[in-house]
């Protein structure tokens, strides 16, 4: 919540910006990924407990940390708590229990986006406020349910300004009228990319990431053209501190392609699937691009 002091609210070691909630003339809706991983436990075993004082913390110190911060320059960031379900629920061959797990996980994210549109979505003077919705993994699979739900081919997605639906496979024609970004300033529209090293493409590959969009957060387009290290504006490292120009990036088939990490210890590092960091190494120019879009979104709303 935008009016109390929560790891949303945070900017990394080194960096030169600051927490603009207090201004900010847009929102976010961020929905966050699985971090219930560890052996099942509460009231539900396929979901989890919003009252799990420990599993907060988790969910507190590490997305939104990490990821829902990124938003705090331009938006007022909510985040809900949810009985998110347990990430196994991704790997099962029980098809029943795995849609009970997410149906429940996705009817939490409603019922708090549906507070928010009722209790905090008009400024004093009334008026709608534009909206961001953003997600990681299964915060995006519920994400996209929410986008068909109430903005696509809806008179809500008058106000939606962009949805960063990262790390799950997501077909660029997805939704009826929220096309996929191709610039930086495009707003009524959909990014998403999902992080690998070069070279690498994953077993579960044709399990979706073969008709995936995939947007370069380096550039803003799907476009296969190289990205270079110096177009990174800055990441943010295990400790929450700002990295210099961490990664490039570069579009193959699906893929959001990496080359070697520009950070100390880079040599000894062996990872292929880069899910966690989606957002961690192109934090700055997320960031930025919020700006951007928010206002640009501003300059159509006064013609």
């Amino acid at each position: 919540m935008p009016d109390r002091q929560d790891a949303a609210d945070s900017i990394p070691a080194g960096a030169p910006v600051q927490d603009g909630q207090k201004q900010a003339t847009a929102d976010v809706f961020f929905i966050h990924p699985t971090i219930y991983t560890g052996k099942p436990q509460g009231p539900s075993a396929w979901n989890a407990d919003v009252a799990d004082a420990v599993m907060n913390k988790w969910v507190d110190q590490s997305t939104i940390l990490n990821q829902a911060s990124v938003f705090n320059g331009s938006c007022r960031v909510f985040a809900p708590r949810y009985r998110q379900a347990h990430y196994y629920s991704f790997l099962t061959k029980n098809k029943a229990d795995k849609e009970k797990a997410l149906e429940l996980a996705y009817e939490d994210v409603k019922a708090a986006f549906l507070y928010y549109m009722n209790h905090h979505n008009r400024d004093a003077a009334g008026k709608a406020r534009p909206i961001i919705i953003a997600a990681h993994s299964q915060g995006t699979v519920h994400a996209r349910r929410l986008l068909a739900e109430f903005f696509d081919d809806k008179p809500l997605k008058q106000q939606l300004i962009v949805a960063y639906l990262v790390g799950i496979a997501t077909p660029a024609d997805i939704f009826k009228t929220i096309p996929a970004g191709e610039a930086p300033d495009q707003t009524g529209c959909f990014v998403s990319w999902n992080t690998f090293s070069r070279n690498y493409v994953p077993a579960y590959y044709t399990d979706g990431l073969n008709k995936a969009l995939c947007t370069n957060p380096l550039t803003w387009s799907s476009s296969d053209k190289y990205a270079e290290y110096s177009l990174n504006k800055g990441g943010v490292g295990p400790k929450f501190n700002l990295l210099a120009s961490p990664a490039d990036a570069q579009v193959h088939d699906g893929l959001l392609w990496i080359g070697r990490l520009h950070v100390p210890g880079a040599a000894l590092l062996r990872t292929k699937i880069w899910h966690r960091a989606d957002y961690n190494l192109f934090w700055m120019n997320i960031r930025e691009n919020v700006a951007q879009r928010i206002q640009a979104y501003r300059l159509q709303a006064m013609k």
